[in-house]
């Protein structure tokens, strides 16, 4: 279901259809009389969707003795193990991963989190004792949220579904990071009375307890072993990953496929160990942008994909942002956010599972480190802190804030602390301090929400083995002078992919591809504010009845609009940023409104 928006250009609107719900639980005294409640408890409640046959019973599972009710999402690679150890036949089990899930509950409780390989975002009701536990997987590519007021706390796997259960009052703290990052990093949502569950955490009720059963720490293993012996264990592990996240054998699979060295590895590792087809997807912006067609298409031909080209168009872009803005959570300034839904429905037309890319930067020394490790050689005669850099280095709007925000927003956020300042801070080696950032922060609040929220909405099951949680601990296990070193980045990744563990893999990828420079997926956004999108941007941002008027001033928007003193090209950035969110709250608004007559 869709939001159909801007069909007046001098009056942006955007008009609310109600999206398909999901499930949610209650932790407190719910009505007898609430609709659609599937399981309650005097103190817990379950809320499914209908479907015509009753209800989506799927999303919920009671353990075998009957103690425990478990309601969540849940996909695991390594179902077959935890059968075996339940002394169970995996042959002869018909129940679901949640069913599986619940057993292991019963059987080890907490304990069993550090057994499940996947993703997952669960709610876990001990029936004997009353005690509710909330829990996400260690990585964050599932996610999970709960309200932090009134007698009853609500929790859904998604910000939308809560909406009849908070204010409107929004977090300053979360816009203000969310105006430096372009995402809402650490547990703040943009909603003041919402919280976000942390990866590789659980939340007790009642007593508010958090413990934690995972943490990413920097374990630098055999720093007297050449980078060959790390590429091979790198390889013998992607090559295991790859493999699970595959679907079954007679199925299509498909890939998103930028022709960068991340996205072409998993290609040729899926066209490799999968025996049915394998669809690679790949977009550009017209004639008038520069594109990566040239090598996505060649990986493509060498790894004998059935290969689909979409054109997003400046039209494509803009009015399609409304739409994917309400299958978001929080707002997300990134301007693939847009392609990603458009090349998830593409792909929606071949394949049910679609693999990427991403996490190759966060693990492996992507050069967006950089100026970060430049900084911190330097950084006494720039004469800039490591948070002021860090902040800086995302290239958003740091630097603007206090001419951004109006006084009083200023003032009370202006010291409020940083998530980041705890690890950026740490022991760890400082390259591995910054990926630690990324996958914490970047990873699990930006790029696999993205994901998870972008393939769900194009019906796809979207899946990311550079972020798997055991590629992951490799990485930190890898010497940094073996990720990113000088110019060159990820060459543990490329001595995986070119080497691995035997010479016939050794073409694996064309020569091309290992060693281009990186170049990143540029979607044009300078060029589109500048000559397709002005108008309509200056009536969305600068309109009197703007959501973001009582928090940002006009003036630097004005500039940014008209290209004053856009030295370093990147107003076309923030411009996309402010919309994002302008659409983002203004979307949210109304589901709001909706959802509470």
């Amino acid at each position: 279901m869709l939001f159909d928006a801007f069909k007046n250009r001098k009056s942006p609107k955007i008009e609310f259809i109600k999206t398909d719900p999901t499930w949610r639980v209650a932790w407190g005294t719910v009505d007898e009389s609430y609709e659609n409640i599937a399981w309650r408890d005097e103190k817990f409640s379950v809320v499914l969707p209908r479907t015509a046959s009753g209800f989506l019973t799927e999303k919920l599972a009671i353990s075998s003795g009957g103690r425990f009710v478990v309601v969540g999402d849940v996909w695991l690679t390594n179902q077959v193990q935890l059968l075996q150890k339940l002394g169970i036949e995996p042959d002869s089990f018909q129940g679901s991963y949640l069913q599986l899930v619940a057993n292991l509950w019963e059987r080890w409780g907490f304990e069993c989190l550090h057994q499940l390989v996947g993703m997952f975002a669960l709610v876990v009701w001990d029936r004997e004792r009353q005690v509710l536990k909330l829990v996400r997987d260690r990585i964050g590519v599932r996610t999970l949220y709960y309200t932090t007021t009134g007698l009853v706390r609500w929790i859904a796997p998604q910000l939308r579904t809560l909406s009849p259960y908070r204010s409107s009052d929004l977090d300053l703290v979360a816009l203000r990071d969310y105006l430096c990052c372009a995402f809402v990093p650490g547990e703040r949502t943009l909603w003041e009375q919402v919280r976000e569950l942390r990866p590789g955490t659980v939340l007790e009720f009642p007593d508010h307890k958090v413990e934690t059963y995972w943490q990413l720490q920097e374990q630098i293993v055999a720093v007297d072993q050449p980078l060959a012996w790390h590429g091979d264990r790198l390889r013998e592990l992607l090559d295991q990953v790859v493999q699970e996240y595959l679907p079954p054998a007679n199925e299509p699979v498909g890939v998103f496929l930028s022709g960068g060295l991340d996205s072409s590895c998993i290609t040729a590792l899926a066209a490799k160990f999968h025996k049915a087809p394998v669809h690679t997807f790949s977009i550009h912006f017209g004639s008038e942008c520069p594109n990566e067609l040239e090598f996505s298409s060649l990986v493509a031909s060498h790894c004998q994909t059935q290969h689909h080209i979409l054109e997003i168009t400046f039209k494509d872009m803009w009015e399609r942002l409304p739409e994917t803005m309400a299958y978001l959570d929080d707002p997300i300034g990134d301007p693939l956010t847009v392609p990603n839904l458009l090349l998830g429905r593409l792909a929606r037309e071949s394949v049910e599972v679609v693999l990427n890319g991403e996490g190759g930067d966060p693990c492996f020394g992507g050069p967006k480190n950089q100026p970060m490790l430049i900084n911190n050689l330097y950084g006494s005669v720039t004469n800039q802190d490591a948070l002021q850099a860090y902040l800086i280095s995302f290239q958003k709007c740091a630097v603007d804030l206090p001419q951004l925000l109006k006084p009083e927003v200023w003032t009370e956020v202006q010291t409020a602390p940083w998530v980041f300042e705890e690890d950026l801070y740490s022991q760890a080696s400082y390259l591995n301090r910054l990926m630690a950032m990324n996958i914490k922060f970047k990873g699990a609040d930006q790029i696999l929400t993205k994901v998870s929220n972008l393939t769900q909405a194009a019906l796809l099951h979207g899946r990311s083995p550079l972020f798997d949680q055991r590629v992951v601990d490799l990485s930190m296990e890898i010497p940094p002078e073996y990720k990113l070193s000088g110019v060159e980045e990820k060459a543990v990744l490329k001595q995986a992919i070119t080497y691995g563990t035997s010479p016939t893999n050794a073409d694996i990828l064309p020569e091309a591809i290992i060693h281009r420079p990186k170049s990143g997926m540029m979607v044009p956004v300078q060029l589109g504010f500048r000559k397709y999108w002005q108008q309509e941007a200056k009536d969305l941002l600068l309109n009197r009845n703007a959501a973001i008027t009582p928090y940002l001033n006009q003036l630097p928007i004005r500039n940014w609009l008209n290209y004053q003193g856009d030295t370093w090209s990147r107003y076309g950035v923030k411009l996309w940023l402010l919309v994002s969110l302008e659409i983002w709250l203004q979307v949210n608004q109304k589901c709001s409104s909706e959802s509470k007559k």
